[in-house]
């Protein structure tokens, strides 16, 4: 299978064979793509609707949240000094002028840079965790790939029900 291969929604299809940091990168790619699926064709206050109190969930704070985490895990953790996205560590507080359009788009370049930022790594190679109860702990460019596909999957988890919650839509 090549890296081309799509689903009929245009969501990139994960190898099934091959190399591993390939197919954990497909993986990666698979469940960003369906973040942004989940988010696409809804207006502003759709995007900022929570699903259920206690909870403030939203579409849009998720973008934002995972916009931080992709630096923090592919920045951050390999050696580069770059404060927080949004001003707070989990980025899910959202603010009146910033929508989803500025906040995918922000989510994209942190994906971008992280990439680049990470391209010459080895999957053994060792990061630090910079901050947290876990700050100071040595953690492989592998860990990282394979705790971002988690940190995806659950988050798409999330998204489902919120996106449904807004307007009804299942699946993908």
């Amino acid at each position: 299978m090549t890296a081309t291969a799509t689903l009929p929604d245009g969501r990139p299809i994960p190898h099934m064979t091959g190399a591993e940091r390939p197919m954990l990168e497909s993986w990666l790619a698979f469940h960003r793509a369906t973040l942004e699926a989940k988010c696409a064709g809804l207006d502003d206050a759709q995007v900022r609707r929570a699903a259920a109190g206690p909870s403030s969930l939203t579409l849009l704070g998720l973008v934002q949240h995972l916009a931080e985490v992709e630096r923090n895990w592919f920045q951050r953790v390999f050696g580069l000094d770059v404060p927080t996205v949004h001003g707070s560590e989990d980025g899910y507080a959202l603010v009146p002028e910033r929508g989803m359009e500025e906040a995918l788009a922000v989510w994209r370049g942190e994906i971008a840079d992280g990439q680049e930022h990470c391209a010459g790594l080895a999957l053994d190679d060792l990061g630090r965790i910079p901050d947290g109860p876990m700050a100071g702990t040595e953690v492989s460019l592998r860990w990282v790939l394979i705790h971002m596909v988690e940190e995806y999957a659950r988050h798409n988890g999330h998204a489902d029900i919120l996106r449904e919650s807004i307007d009804g839509t299942t699946g993908a």
